[in-house]
This record gives C-alpha cells, sequence and structure tokens, in this order.
C-alpha cells in the first residue's frame, strides 16, 4: 500500500462526512497511520477514529485549537509520540460559517476566521516542518485552500482573504522547504456539501434569490462543466497524488479541483 508506514495527521476532521474525514479514509485505505484532530474530541470525533480503524489504520485522536501555536506543536508532538513520525500535515481545519456583508463585519468576526484559517495553517505548518526537518526524511504539508483562494464571493470577506493567504503561505513555505525534501502544496476545491457547505447552500440561495435550496443546488451543477459540486473523495484524491512519490517535484502549487468550474 502506498502510505504504509507513513503518518498522516489532518486538522479539523473529526466531523462525520466532512471533507478531514474523507481525506482520513483515502490515506487510511493506502496503509496511513491516520491522526484525527479537531477542536475537541467527543462522540463524534471517536467514531471517525474508529471507522478509519474498521479501514486498518492505526488511528489516534488529538484535540488541538490551531488558532493557539502552543496547542499545534503539541498535536505535531503528540503525533510523533504516538508513531513515531509526522509525514504527512494536512491544514483542513477552517471557519467557513460566518457569512455577513463586508459592512456588518466586526472585527472579533475577522479575528476568527483568519486565527483559524490562516494563523492556525502557519502554526501547523511551522511545528510540522521542525519535526520533519528534524527526522531528515522530508515530507509533504498540504494545505486545503478553496475556490475561494482565487476568486471572491459575497458576504465572505473574511474567509475569501483567510484563503487567499493561504495560498501566500504554500508559495512561501515551498520557497524555504523544498531543500530539506519537504512540498507544500494547496487543493482548491469547489463547493463541497458537508456540513459547512450545507450550512453555505442555506444561506446563499436565500442571499442569490433561489426560491429552495435545490433550485440553488440545480443551478450550481449547471455551471459546471463536469455537472456536479465537488466531493469529499475528490479533495482526497488530489491530496493522495500530492503527498505520492510521483508528486515530489511539485511544490508551490494551488491545485484546482473544481470540474473546471473556474472557466466560466
Amino acid at each position: 500500500m502506498k502510505f504504509k508506514g507513513k503518518t498522516i495527521v489532518v486538522t479539523g476532521s473529526g466531523k462525520e462526512k466532512g471533507l478531514g474525514q474523507g481525506i482520513l479514509q483515502r490515506f487510511a485505505d493506502e496503509g496511513a497511520n491516520c491522526v484525527v484532530s479537531d477542536l475537541s474530541i467527543g462522540d463524534q470525533e471517536e467514531g471517525v477514529a474508529e471507522e478509519l480503524r474498521t479501514r486498518g489504520a492505526k488511528v489516534a485522536t488529538i484535540a488541538c485549537d490551531v488558532s493557539d501555536a502552543q496547542q499545534c506543536q503539541a498535536l505535531v508532538d503528540q503525533s510523533v509520540d504516538a508513531f513515531g513520525s509526522v509525514d504527512i500535515f494536512v491544514n483542513n481545519a477552517g471557519i467557513g460559517f460566518m457569512m455577513k456583508p463586508l459592512l456588518d463585519v466586526d472585527p472579533a468576526d475577522w479575528a476568527a476566521v483568519i486565527g483559524v484559517n490562516l494563523s492556525g495553517a502557519f502554526y501547523c505548518t511551522q511545528a510540522a516542518a521542525k519535526a520533519m526537518v528534524k527526522a531528515g526524511n522530508g515530507g509533504r504539508i498540504i494545505n486545503i485552500a478553496s475556490q475561494a483562494a482565487k476568486t471572491a464571493f459575497p458576504h465572505l470577506p473574511a474567509y475569501v482573504s483567510s484563503k487567499h493567504g493561504m495560498v501566500g503561505l504554500t508559495r512561501a513555505s515551498a520557497v524555504e522547504l523544498g531543500a530539506h525534501g519537504i512540498t507544500v502544496n494547496a487543493v482548491c476545491p469547489n463547493h463541497v456539501t458537508t456540513g459547512l457547505g450545507a450550512a453555505q447552500n442555506e444561506y446563499f440561495s436565500k442571499l442569490l434569490g433561489f426560491a429552495t435550496v435545490e433550485d440553488y443546488m440545480t443551478n450550481m451543477k449547471a455551471k459546471n462543466p463536469m455537472g456536479r459540486p465537488g466531493l469529499p473523495s475528490d479533495t482526497a484524491a488530489a491530496c493522495a497524488w500530492l503527498a505520492s512519490d510521483d508528486a515530489f517535484y511539485v511544490t508551490g502549487e494551488a491545485l484546482n479541483v473544481s470540474g473546471g468550474e473556474e472557466m466560466h
């Protein structure tokens, strides 16, 4: 199996049917040791871990508030303690549910989104990279950005800014870490209907004047050359390729996984 003996850590991965779970499922099927990490570890997060174990993976669950640099360092340290290394780190934790017009966004809203989506990705990247450099075996860092990293959407000023910033972080990190055999890339999915995606569907269907969420989804599908929104498995497949030996010479990239939606 492609990742047998490797350890992958995915932040924001404790939600059932979420993007992080989908990524871990792909890597579990490929033999990786999996670290489920979320803001807290409760029944839902343990349920994600148990499902991964049914796939044959060794799994650890570690709580982490990524907006706290010390907790990000502890996440990496505990992952190394559990499995001996951190080989693949996926910055997936994110806040996307603060949907407000630009003029209504207050400083606390802005700080919360930037603190998780951008600062959290930096703190985790730094901690993971230090462990990878120390181990001397290279590594893969993958940032889950968004279609919003390359274009703008109404009522999401902090989210759009944070995801644009994540692409900048990806490029800056890649320049410095390449000498250590560490690649850093971003994946930019279009809309994926996870729990967060469902909340966005509800909000934007009303904002854009659709009679129902179903009408909004029908319009979304019609705009995509592939005829559907993204699935967690689409992003997971991109992550698996970026983490593989085949992608060793690919770094600093922001890969669209969107069914060609950007062509419209």
